[in-house]
């Protein structure tokens, strides 16, 4: 068996697992007093990975989900297009609510990535050497190496979505809630992509983002004229939405990739 080192305050955890058995529970040494341990990431990421090894078909199927736009950010603004139409939803200011949300997801979008870079750089846990546990993510993309893992962006943009939802219908809100922690958040957790704090932060963050800006004050200001411009214009304000709508459900990843592209062709024609 390995030696089990114990983590500073720059490590999560260095978990030992017996080199005979790979289902095997991984074992962690308790702390020395004094060195920070964050017990809620222990446990959460120990439990699921138990199940790392259980079926290949069931890690296939839930990389599929996790992977596609369709499973993740087109359910949620689905909901939002249909609480858009409801009977009477602009007399119940259900449409103001709708829009400062869109408004809020974005926000929490670029927040989080602002925070990425602006705390203490954290490697995720599938790249992360001092976590000793097999993740069933083939092949990992390699550019999240170079982000940060705290906090996730993929918990503040869609737990804000899920509560502007919740602010329009309790029924539908709790289920946006329940479906964004099994099916947006778990999954990155499941493959390493994120520890459990990440996505607890996340959330938080996008739940409080949005409930500030649906203040009544701060709502009325940003969405009165989006409300009027539906009404007013209703082709121009529909075309825009679709189209915002659809970056922000594939959460901006082609304009990203596109910018990356043409900041890599400009360094190489320099």
């Amino acid at each position: 068996m390995k030696q089990i080192k114990k983590c500073n305050r720059e490590q999560w955890l260095n978990f030992h697992s017996d080199d005979q058995s790979a289902a095997s529970s991984p074992k962690v040494e308790p702390l020395a007093k004094g060195e920070d341990l964050n017990s809620f990431d222990t446990k959460v990421q120990i439990f699921l990975n138990q199940f790392a090894n259980s079926s290949a078909h069931f890690n296939e199927l839930l990389l599929t989900v996790s992977n596609s736009p369709l499973f993740k950010g087109v359910v949620l603004i689905a909901l939002l297009w249909f609480l858009w139409f409801q009977p009477k939803a602009q007399e119940k200011g259900s449409r103001e609510i709708i829009v400062t949300t869109i408004a809020s997801a974005f926000i929490a979008l670029f927040f989080g990535r602002l925070l990425a870079f602006a705390l203490p750089f954290r490697l995720r846990p599938i790249f992360n050497p001092d976590v000793h546990l097999q993740f069933p993510l083939p092949d990992p993309p390699r550019h999240l190496s170079l982000w940060s893992s705290m906090p996730s962006d993929h918990a503040m943009l869609w737990f804000a979505v899920a509560t502007g939802i919740f602010l329009v219908s309790k029924r539908l809100g709790l289920f946006a809630f329940l479906y964004t922690t099994v099916f947006i958040c778990l999954p990155r957790i499941y493959f390493g992509l994120h520890f459990p704090s990440d996505v607890l932060v996340g959330a938080l963050l996008g739940i409080g983002i949005t409930a500030v800006a649906n203040h009544t004050v701060i709502r009325h200001r940003v969405a009165v004229s989006a409300v009027r411009l539906a009404n007013t214009h209703p082709a121009a304000f529909y075309m825009s939405s679709f189209l915002f709508c659809y970056v922000t459900a594939t959460q901006f990843d082609e304009i990203r990739v596109l910018g990356e592209q043409i900041i890599h062709a400009f360094k190489a024609a320099s």
